[in-house]
């Protein structure tokens, strides 16, 4: 009896200790948005992140994942609402891929703009790869770029990259992206799948606010 009681603590406190770890990297997807908005020369231009439908933000990537088939890391999503706000953080994962190795560096932060709603139900997916089951580019550097290009207003998904201060449209071809259960669990105590979190507008945790008041900050609709 003693030994079951020594064994729920340990799985009692090894919860915890993953609750918190989801909820420190909500903190860090909402510090690397930050970072990024406020260097207007070297941030995403304002016309893409007022039309996007939704962003993805994935911090603190590692290069050692840099091989075909590893995980990459896990981040978050969010989707605009019905009265121009965003909903509470899905959870992701982003697997597979190339993400190139023009950047370099041990860390690597992802912000990706899902521009339409075509690729925000690709995004409300279990999974699926981008440019193949969702059209990718890397997306254009600097907060006053055009975004008017051919290129740009066809991709459902743009997508940036940060590495050791550098800032720069990536293109995440044949990446995977799939909705992590396990970490939503932890967040909300149910493992809500991306789908119901935005569209049944479930309640965001305490640790989403920094990220939501940010978004809602640095993007508008008129």
């Amino acid at each position: 009896m003693r030994i079951r009681s020594v064994v729920l603590v340990l799985a009692s406190c090894g919860f915890l200790f993953a609750q918190s770890e989801h909820a420190k990297r909500l903190v860090e997807a909402a510090d690397v948005l930050k970072e990024v908005m406020e260097t207007p020369d070297k941030g995403i231009p304002q016309d893409l992140l007022d039309k996007a439908e939704c962003a993805v933000i994935v911090p603190s990537l590692k290069k050692g994942a840099f091989i075909f088939g590893a995980k990459y890391g896990r981040g978050f999503m969010s989707c605009r609402t019905g009265n121009a706000g965003w909903s509470a953080p899905g959870s992701v994962r982003v697997e597979g891929g190339s993400f190139g190795f023009q950047i370099g560096g041990s860390e690597t932060d992802v912000i990706m703009l899902v521009m339409n709603e075509r690729g925000a139900k690709r995004l409300l997916s279990s999974k699926f790869t981008l440019g193949g089951d969702a059209s990718v580019a890397a997306g254009p550097v600097g907060r006053t770029a055009s975004a008017e290009t051919d290129a740009y207003m066809r991709a459902e998904i743009l997508t940036w990259s940060r590495s050791r201060g550098v800032f720069a449209g990536i293109s995440l071809q044949g990446a995977t992206l799939r909705q992590d259960a396990s970490a939503n669990k932890d967040l909300y105590g149910h493992a809500y799948e991306n789908k119901d979190i935005v569209v049944k507008g479930v309640k965001a945790p305490a640790s989403a606010a920094k990220l939501l008041g940010l978004l809602n900050k640095y993007s508008s609709r008129k």
